[in-house]
C-alpha cells in the first residue's frame, strides 16, 4: 500500500510552503538584530557625545573639576552632579516600561520612534563611564561583550533544547540580583559587588540565549505586517538590555580606571 502520511513533506507545495516560513522567520529575526544593532549605535554616539561635551581642558570655561585633572564644563557639571542626574538616570527606566505596557497600542512607528529615544536615554545615562574608564578598555569590553553574545544568541535560535525552564531559573535569579544591588547600595561591600558582577555576566549570558529562543518562537507567519514589527520592536528591545547589561557587568572586570 502506498504510504499517503509524509506526501505533504515531500511534496513540491509543501517544500515551498516550508522555504517561505524560513525566508519569513530569517527576514524577522534580521529585523530584530538590525534594530538591536541600531540602538546599540545610537546610545553609543550619544554617550560619547555627551562625554565629550562634558569635559574641558580649557579652565576659563571650567565650572568643575574630577579626578585626574579633567574639568567639568556646565553641561557636565548639570548632568553628572546636579540633581539633574537622578532624572537622567531614571528616565530610561521610565521609556522602557512605557514601550512595554503601551506597544499593543501603538502603531509600528511610534514604537520604533519610542525605541530609539530609549536608546539615546540609555547613552546619555551612560556617557559618565567614558570618564571613569579608559577608552581602549570600553572599545576592548565591546568587543568582548559582541562576541560573546554573538555565540550565545547562535545557541540560543540553534539549539533544540527547550531553554524554558532555564529561563525561568535566570529571572528569578535576575530579582534577586536587582535586590542584591539595591542592598549594596547601602553596604557598600566591595566583595558584594563583586559577586553581583560575576552572576550579572552569567545570568544575562543565560538570558541571550534564553531570549533568542524565544523570539524565535513568537514568530508566526500570518501576523500583520503591524503585529510583526511590534514583535521585531520588542525583541529588539529584550536583546538590547541583555547587551547592555552584559558590556556594563564585564566592563567591571575588564575596564581600566582612567
Amino acid at each position: 500500500m502506498v504510504d499517503f502520511r509524509n506526501v505533504q513533506a515531500q511534496s513540491p507545495i509543501g517544500a515551498r510552503a516550508d522555504a517561505a516560513i524560513d525566508q519569513g522567520l530569517r527576514s524577522y529575526m534580521l529585523g530584530v538584530y538590525n534594530m538591536m544593532a541600531i540602538g546599540l549605535a545610537v546610545t553609543g554616539l550619544v554617550a560619547y557625545a555627551f562625554a565629550a561635551l562634558a569635559v574641558t581642558t580649557d579652565p576659563s570655561v571650567a565650572v568643575g573639576q574630577i579626578a585626574n585633572g579633567k574639568m567639568l564644563t556646565a553641561l557636565g557639571a548639570a548632568i553628572y552632579t546636579s540633581p539633574l542626574r537622578w532624572v537622567i538616570m531614571l528616565a530610561p527606566l521610565g521609556a522602557v516600561f512605557f514601550l512595554s505596557f503601551r506597544i499593543e497600542r501603538m502603531n509600528v512607528a511610534t514604537a520604533q520612534l519610542t525605541f530609539w529615544v530609549y536608546a539615546a536615554l540609555v547613552g546619555l545615562s551612560l556617557s559618565s563611564i567614558f570618564l571613569i574608564y579608559t577608552s581602549a578598555s570600553i572599545v576592548q569590553t565591546f568587543f568582548v561583550t559582541a562576541a560573546s553574545f554573538g555565540a550565545l544568541s547562535l545557541y540560543g535560535y540553534t539549539t533544540k533544547r527547550d531553554l524554558s525552564a532555564m529561563g525561568s531559573f535566570l529571572i528569578m535569579g535576575l530579582f534577586g540580583l536587582i535586590l542584591a544591588s539595591i542592598v549594596n547600595i547601602f553596604l557598600g561591600s566591595t566583595a558584594l559587588q563583586f559577586a553581583i558582577s560575576v552572576l550579572g555576566v552569567l545570568i544575562f549570558a543565560g538570558l541571550t540565549a534564553y531570549d533568542t529562543q524565544s523570539i524565535k518562537e513568537m514568530y508566526y507567519e500570518g501576523d500583520s505586517s503591524d503585529a510583526m514589527g511590534r514583535k521585531i520592536v520588542m525583541g529588539a528591545l529584550r536583546l538590547y538590555l541583555d547587551f547592555i547589561n552584559m558590556f556594563m557587568f564585564l566592563l567591571q572586570f575588564l575596564g581600566n580606571r582612567d
